[in-house]
This record gives C-alpha cells, structure tokens and sequence, in this order.
C-alpha cells in the first residue's frame, strides 16, 4: 500500500526528492495519505498537483510494481528497513530506489570511486590498486559504471571477488554506456547490485547523470576522486560528498598531467590527498564502525501495529520548515542564480558571467536548484519552474 502511494506521490508535479523528503519529514504519511483536497490546499499544493494526486497514471504505477516481480528485482522505499542508512540522511534522498542485485550490499561501509572517461596509464593502475585494496578491506567499491576510471573500478573489484555497486544515469533495463552491459551482468552475478532512481525504461539522458553522482557519494562513507579534468563530473560527485559531509580523497599526479588538474584543485580545496589505502582507512575508521552499527540497528519506518511519523525514526531531513509554497532553504550562491532566472531561458554561461562564479560552481548548484524543482533546463538554457 505504500509503495503504490509512493509511486503515485512521484508523479504529482513540481515535487522533487527534496520536498517529497520534507513532506514525510513533517506529516506521517499514513494520515497524508488521507488528505482530503481542502487539506492539501493548505499545506500549498496547487489544482494541477491535487489532480494528479488523486488520479494517477496506473500504467506507470503497475509496470513498477510489476517490474519487481521478477527475480533479483527489487523496489526500496524510504519507508523500508533496506534503504541504506547513509543515502536516508542526504536531504535529496530517492523516495524510491530501483535495485537489480543484492539489496543488502547497499548498506556495507562503501567508498565511491570516479574519475574520467579520458584517463592516462597511471590513472588506469592507480584505480585498480585502491578498488582491489578497498574490497580485500571488506568495503564494497560505488562507482557510476561509466567508460574510463568507473568501468576500470568496477572491474578490479570483480576481479578480486569484492562486492561493487554501480549507479546508473538510466532505468536498469536499458544499461548505459551498452558496452557495459555485461560489466553490469558481473556485478549482479559477483553479488553487487545496480542502484537507479529512475524507473527501468527510461532512457539515458544526459541531465540525469550529475543527478545520480548524489546517489554516489551518499551511499559512501567517502569519494575517492582518481583522475579528473578541471569539467569533469566527477568534481560534481566529489561536490556532492562534501555537502553530505562525507569525506573527499584526491590521487595527486604530475601537474603536467591534464587529467590532474581536477585532483589538484580538490586537494588545494582541502580534501584528503591520499598514497596509499592506509590514508583512506584510517580517514574513516570511526565512520565505518558507525555505519556497521547503524545498519545492524536499523528500525523499519513505519510499522502497522503503530503509526510512527517519519520525523522520529529517520533523519532524512536535519531541517524542519513546514512544507508548502515556499522556496526552500538555499544557499547564498543558489539564491543569487535564481534571482537571475525568469521565464527566458538564460544559458549557465552568461548565468556564472553575471553571478561571477565559475561554471563548475554554476553547475552544481543549478543541479541542486534542478533537485528542488525550483528551475528547469531547457532548449537554450534554464527557466523557472
């Protein structure tokens, strides 16, 4: 009954993981449930959203639910004991995760390892030494199983029989990039898992990739940033750890080496500069031994002898604004992007121009404002939502 509420919750209109998390946050979802359109009204829902609410499209909810049906296919909830801890405290939390694999292997002390497509000799081995260090040390290796240092991670790990979980920018049914895709079969088969938010037939499309590097980072104890150009995406993951308040690891290189300039920037922006696996273990020790004991201790949300609010048993949102048609809580650098977006799409170019902030700044948090549903992009830019 509450996954299909859940699933029907996701269509309503101008509702992100952000606001979704607030609204459990501050109301059981039980009574929710039971909101009649009055009460929705207040608590600032618009008709279009009260429409959807109450007619949903069954097709979209009964092809998830089927989906899920099939062996080693699963569909985790906020709402259930196998949603991984760490991923719960991020504020834009999945309501809903796709899993084909072992669910259990989400909530192992994880470290999530990225990198660029374009990778050099050193990248390639460096890569391979910390995934197979990390996974005889019975930490699982999260990677996006993208070309480049992620396929090379995701591999080492198969290689010396550890567990490694890979994010996807796409539904599990249609693997990206397709090269991979018996990569993916081996992770699965090795007991892994595949991990998306988007439901099994969407297609890859490029927005959703910086999307899922929050996946990354929050199911980690911490992100190893291998090698990087000064664009690559992989700065957004290691973004993204930071403001989960998880650690950040950078391999230094020649400062002659283009694909170290990204490394070097992080490490000069204060993230841990790491030689051997020793700097990582020792960095998240006392992470760890709280993650085990936080996945051994772990209650289900909502049990049907008691209705318990989502406010007491998680801490998926440490902030507690009430939730109705009110921006939400941002950042001095999100709320001057904002300001600068109407109606008329205006490019990030132009938009970090005026702000005068670089363009990866500009990314990341116009991602982050993407994530809230406050602005979209489209052809020629971004608009407001």
């Amino acid at each position: 009954m509450e996954i299909t509420k859940l699933l029907a919750l996701l269509q309503v209109p101008q509702l992100g993981a952000q606001r979704i998390g607030r609204l459990l946050n501050e109301v059981d979802f039980a009574v929710f449930c039971n909101y009649d359109r009055e009460q929705l009204r207040q608590i600032g829902w618009n008709e279009k959203q009260i429409q959807r609410w109450f007619n949903p499209d069954w097709r979209w909810i009964d092809s998830a639910l089927g989906w899920a049906e099939k062996p080693q296919q699963h569909l985790i909830s906020l709402f259930d004991v196998e949603y991984p801890f760490l991923l719960r405290q991020i504020s834009t939390a999945p309501p809903i995760l796709f899993v084909k694999g072992q669910t259990e292997v989400l909530s192992m002390p994880q470290i999530a390892m990225v990198g660029s497509r374009d990778y050099s000799h050193y990248g390639e081995y460096w890569s391979g030494y910390f995934a197979s260090e990390l996974v005889k040390n019975q930490i699982a290796v999260t990677s996006g199983l993208a070309i480049g240092i992620d396929g090379f991670c995701h591999q080492k790990a198969l290689a010396e029989n550890g567990i490694t979980i890979a994010v996807l920018g796409s539904g599990l049914d249609q693997i990206y990039p397709s090269r991979h895709k018996k990569l993916a079969e081996n992770i699965i088969a090795k007991g892994g898992a595949l991990v998306s938010e988007f439901f099994p037939n969407q297609p890859p499309l490029a927005e959703n990739f910086p999307r899922r590097n929050r996946i990354i980072s929050g199911l980690s104890l911490g992100t190893l940033v291998v090698e990087a150009t000064l664009n690559s995406g992989s700065l957004i993951t290691a973004r993204y750890a930071l403001e989960q308040g998880r650690e950040v690891f950078a391999l230094p290189n020649s400062v002659q080496n283009p694909y170290s300039q990204g490394c070097h920037k992080l490490i000069k922006d204060g993230a841990l500069l790491v030689e051997s696996i020793d700097d990582i273990l020792d960095a998240i020790a006392y992470q760890r031994q709280d993650s085990v004991i936080n996945r051994e201790i772990q209650p289900s949300l909502f049990t049907t002898e008691q209705a318990v609010s989502f406010h007491q048993k998680s801490a998926t949102v440490s902030s507690k604004p009430s939730f109705a048609k009110k921006l939400p809580d941002l950042t001095a650098s999100q709320q001057q992007l904002l300001d600068q977006i109407g109606l008329e799409p205006i490019s990030i170019d132009d938009l970090a121009k005026v702000c005068g902030i670089s363009i990866d700044h500009a990314l990341v948090e116009l991602l982050n404002l993407e994530l809230f549903d406050v602005i979209k992009q489209v052809s020629g830019g971004y608009v407001r939502c």
